[in-house]
């Protein structure tokens, strides 16, 4: 919880900086976002995963769709299975804890939708192996592949190392969801030719991404950093999910294929975490905080809206906040930097 509340309060610090700085852009953005004000999708900040998704199922058959989701067992990702099962999704939980991955199965079953067709698989996306098992386990099933959910992410405040010797961080928000994305992309490909139905990749980034400068994204620094600060990495594996969404958006698009992929800012998501630091900030941090941090099913709302939406049909290569395509930094925007980490990425997973 301790590391959550480091991640936190520097962001809402940022806030806070912000708003006392008076910029116009900034202030008339955190106005509309505290007022929830609709967005060109019809959905704002406080919408939630429920609202978007409830006329999805009469625009196209959900009970047609399977979705994989990492990172389902808690959180966001939980809800995100949640409402997608609602809705008739066949929903793929990819968890690293089976024993919680059941629970949510049951708990789907018992208080959503007893019809609900749940599938748990286990991965490790710090693991390249795990994630080779795991595509492969997938594959064998023998199901299409209409929707990949890339949500799992760790925040380590101290330097670790993957089975792989990888940055453990790194590996496993980008390299991990990076290669399962490349070993299952056909099959969603496939998936779209013989359904007619848009496949989406989704990849899970954070408003934090905008902190990373240019000369610090370095990729042999990321796999392997000489001065560690769990913020920055954290912050650079969200640039990179980012720049991994524009790259692979620009080849589908090259390919004709009917698949899209984008990423998104879910929002800072509330915890108990401030609640219980109350006394360790100021009233006034609190304050703000209060009205910033999202409700877990608010902050499910942009994936489920990506993932489901008519609305997101055919929009590719994009950066979504609140249900509502956003803008990122120079850095997430750049194609020559997209297609760097990319043959980056690549050869370092040839060598593995």
């Amino acid at each position: 919880m301790y590391t959550i509340y480091i991640l936190i309060v520097p962001i809402v610090l940022l806030w806070w900086f912000e708003i006392v700085s008076l910029t116009p852009s900034f202030m008339k953005g955190t106005l509309r976002y505290l007022a929830s004000v609709a967005g060109p999708s019809g959905h704002g900040s406080k919408s939630t995963a429920e609202q978007v998704t409830e006329s999805c199922s009469y625009s196209i058959d959900t009970r047609r769709l399977t979705a994989i989701i990492t990172g389902a067992t808690s959180g966001i990702g939980a809800e995100t299975a949640r409402v997608m099962a609602k809705r008739g999704v066949r929903v793929v939980i990819a968890a690293r804890d089976r024993k919680k991955a059941a629970e949510l199965k049951e708990g789907i079953r018992r208080d959503i939708n007893p019809n609900a067709e749940i599938i748990v698989l286990e991965i490790d996306l710090s693991s390249l192996a795990s994630v080779k098992r795991f595509c492969t386990q997938f594959l064998a099933l023998g199901l299409p592949l209409n929707i990949l959910i890339n949500n799992a992410g760790i925040f380590s405040q101290n330097l670790e190392f993957s089975e792989d010797k990888i940055e453990m961080t790194f590996a496993t928000n980008y390299l991990g969801h990076f290669l399962l994305t490349e070993m299952l992309i056909e099959k969603m490909i496939e998936t779209a030719e013989q359904t007619g139905i848009q496949g989406r990749i989704i990849n899970l980034s954070s408003v934090i991404h905008s902190w990373v400068k240019r000369d610090s994204f370095t990729f042999n620094q990321m796999l392997n950093p000489n001065n560690y600060n769990g913020t920055r990495a954290y912050a650079q594996s969200k640039v990179a999910n980012i720049l991994h969404a524009k790259e692979i958006a620009r080849q589908l698009k090259a390919r004709n294929a009917n698949v899209t992929m984008n990423a998104v800012h879910p929002g800072i998501v509330k915890t108990g975490i401030i609640r219980a630091h109350k006394g360790f900030i100021t009233d006034s941090l609190f304050f703000i905080a209060s009205k910033l941090l999202k409700s877990t099913s608010q902050g499910a709302s942009t994936t489920c809206y990506v993932a489901l939406s008519p609305h997101a049909q055919g929009m590719n290569g994009k950066y979504f906040a609140d249900c509502n395509e956003s803008n990122c930094s120079a850095l997430a925007d750049d194609e020559s930097e997209a297609q760097r980490l990319w043959r980056q990425t690549r050869a370092l997973l040839r060598n593995n």
